[in-house]
């Protein structure tokens, strides 16, 4: 059984049909790329995997469990957790503030709890603050963690989303587009990480339109085009397909 599955996802916005009768699965500790030319549905399908919109017809399963149409806030606490293309975080507040604000279930979010202040409450809290600060050591943020988010750089942001994701523990982390507008010493960066989160056991998806990078890093490549599935398979291979070549140099147009 895969861990992440899609079947017949179909998708219209209108009179367009974005995704059509698209069928993806996901193996547990795979690490595989979602690549096509604009246009392609690459991120409805992210869409409509991780919750942010309802797909029309079709199903997908979270390790063997239904969760079509179930809410991204639903879906983080059964594993799964996604990023975007454009960054969210919280830029008034600390790079360490936005680490922190990411764990999930904290006790001081509700009233009687952050008035009575625990001994278990503050434990937790304890517990948030060492995760957050691991993280962001880990990801060489540790010298911006007092740094409004704000002023970080397009490859900083990344990582810091990447920091902010890991605080919900996930077993799927679907990014759409990691390396868009990050120069290539951040991208070699950001890509380690993501080989090093992989190499630890966590499924892994990736969009991406960085194909150098993307093809060295993923172990399957899925392309899409048109709302469909086009092709499949070990990287090398997938890239010296005809219709993957026809597709980009052919140009059909998202």
């Amino acid at each position: 059984m895969s861990l992440l599955s899609a079947e017949g996802l179909v998708k219209d916005f209108g009179g367009l049909r974005a995704i059509d009768d698209l069928s993806v699965s996901v193996d547990e500790g795979e690490l595989v790329g979602v690549m096509g030319p604009n246009g392609a549905g690459k991120s409805t399908f992210f869409n409509c995997v991780s919750g942010v919109i309802r797909p029309d017809e079709g199903t997908v399963a979270l390790d063997g469990t239904d969760v079509t149409g179930d809410p991204p806030e639903s879906l983080a606490h059964r594993g799964l957790v996604r990023t975007f293309q454009t960054t969210r975080e919280l830029e008034t507040m600390t790079v360490r503030d936005n680490v922190r604000l990411a764990a999930p279930d904290q006790p001081g979010e509700r009233t009687l709890p952050a008035l009575l202040r625990s001994g278990a409450m503050q434990d937790h809290e304890e517990r948030v603050r060492e995760r957050a600060d691991s993280l962001i050591e880990a990801f060489e943020l540790d010298h911006l963690a007092d740094e409004y988010s704000s002023n970080l750089s397009g490859g900083q942001r990344k990582l810091l989303e990447l920091a902010r994701t890991l605080m919900l523990d996930p077993d799927v982390l679907m990014l759409d587009e990691p390396f868009a507008g990050v120069n290539p010493t951040l991208t070699r960066e950001i890509a380690d990480r993501i080989r090093d989160l992989n190499a630890d056991g966590m499924t892994v998806v990736i969009i991406e339109h960085e194909l150098e990078t993307l093809t060295e890093l993923v172990d399957r490549l899925v392309v899409l085009q048109q709302g469909r599935l086009l092709v499949e398979g070990d990287p090398e291979a997938v890239l010296s397909d005809e219709r993957v070549i026809e597709a980009y140099l052919g140009g059909d147009a998202e």
